[in-house]
């Protein structure tokens, strides 16, 4: 065994972590939760870290601390968890199956479509074309109501282009 001399990896703390004192934690914890989730600014593909920390004014060492002692995850994982939900909801609900996946993941604050499908892989282990599909298969009543709604905005085009066409 002395030949590769094999030495057990110590997990590692951030010193800052400790520096943060649990009444800071807590309070941080409560600014960070009603800025994300009740201000939505997860939906702003350009809310960062600094941002957040300018806001609640502090630093990002400490939005850093707080969002893995936590929530047990780094700030971007943070952010995108709460862009997968919308994106979830989004993808059941019929007033928004006209929506590219484009505008989905827009719309949810992701810069861009690719990092949209990975990070919703990375959570849900299928692509949100998937995932919309078999929400589908699972609930005939839902894509009968959609295709109905597809329909009959066919026919609205359809009249709307025999109106244009007959002036």
């Amino acid at each position: 065994m002395a030949k590769y001399n094999i030495v057990e990896k110590k997990e590692k703390e951030a010193s800052y972590r400790s520096m943060v004192s649990e009444q800071v934690m807590r309070e941080l914890q409560e600014g960070i939760l009603e800025v994300i989730i009740n201000q939505k600014k997860f939906k702003d593909k350009n809310y960062s870290a600094k941002r957040l920390a300018e806001d609640l004014g502090t630093n990002t060492r400490y939005i850093s601390a707080v969002v893995n002692v936590k929530f047990g995850m780094n700030y971007t994982s943070f952010v995108n968890s709460f862009r997968i939900k919308e994106a979830l909801a989004m993808l059941t609900e019929s007033r928004y199956y006209d929506m590219k996946m484009q505008d989905i993941s827009d719309y949810v604050g992701f810069s861009n479509r690719q990092s949209f499908y990975a990070s919703f892989f990375k959570t849900v282990k299928m692509t949100p074309r998937e995932y919309r599909k078999r929400y589908l298969d699972a609930h005939p009543d839902v894509a009968e109501k959609i295709e109905a709604q597809k329909a009959k905005k066919r026919r609205a085009r359809k009249n709307r282009k025999k109106r244009t066409n007959s002036q």
